[in-house]
């Protein structure tokens, strides 16, 4: 039996079998289970193969270590789409586009936002967070159309992504990381309307130099506004 009082902690562990000390941290490993137990002077951590949990003032938060390690991934991925979309307005800059190129600098800038978004839910579930690098996108297209149909097949992509992490902690009953990823779902049903509506309008009007130009105008109107999600 072990007790911690100088970390304003008091837990009970039978059957441990060693103890190591490490920057003000207690490692305890047992003998019985495959758990790791870890006390800090921060919070106190039990960890499993299964899932985290932190006790942080009484209040017990949890995250499945599968749904962790996809919604650091996600903020990878996140990012990728902020770069395919600098990749796109550099591309209708170089057009002579400017109104498209200004639609994918909000969009890149959206992309963003969503990356922190996921980030700072990590942190306040103090989740550790891992950067990897970041994949170069394509920047070579053939069309304006082309620019547009990937953008829509990447936002299919992305809505996949979250899904895929949505139906992860729906397994685990992972309720708080539901309801977080519910402004996403939403979210990303926006982006493939938008991402439509693009191309929709380019088969209307991108043939005719006059139209392209007033469509150009109406994308330049876009502007950034910060999203809705406040955590």
């Amino acid at each position: 039996m072990l007790f911690l009082t100088d970390f304003n902690v008091v837990f009970r562990c039978f059957h441990f079998i060693t103890l190591f000390v490490k920057r003000n941290t207690f490692f305890i490993f047992c003998e019985k289970q495959p758990e790791l137990y870890c006390f800090s002077r921060r919070f106190e951590l039990y960890y499993t193969v299964l899932r985290i949990f932190i006790f942080r003032k009484g209040i017990l938060i949890m995250l499945n270590e599968k749904v962790a390690e996809l919604l650091n991934t996600q903020i990878n991925k996140e990012f990728y789409s902020a770069y395919l979309y600098l990749a796109f307005a550099n591309y209708f800059s170089d057009e002579g586009l400017d109104g498209f190129a200004n639609w994918y600098n909000v969009q890149a800038q959206e992309e963003r936002d969503h990356a922190m978004l996921i980030r700072q839910y990590m942190q306040n579930n103090d989740a550790p967070i891992t950067f990897e690098a970041i994949d170069k996108p394509d920047s070579e297209f053939k069309s304006h159309m082309e620019v547009l149909e990937a953008g829509l097949k990447h936002e299919r992509y992305v809505t996949g992504l979250i899904n895929n992490i949505y139906g992860a902690a729906y397994d685990v009953k992972d309720f708080r990381t539901m309801q977080f990823l519910d402004w996403f779902v939403k979210e990303q049903g926006e982006e493939e309307t938008n991402a439509n509506d693009l191309i929709k309008k380019m088969n209307l009007f991108g043939s005719d130099p006059k139209s392209l130009y007033l469509l150009d105008q109406e994308l330049a109107a876009r502007t950034y506004a910060a999203p809705s999600l406040v955590l």
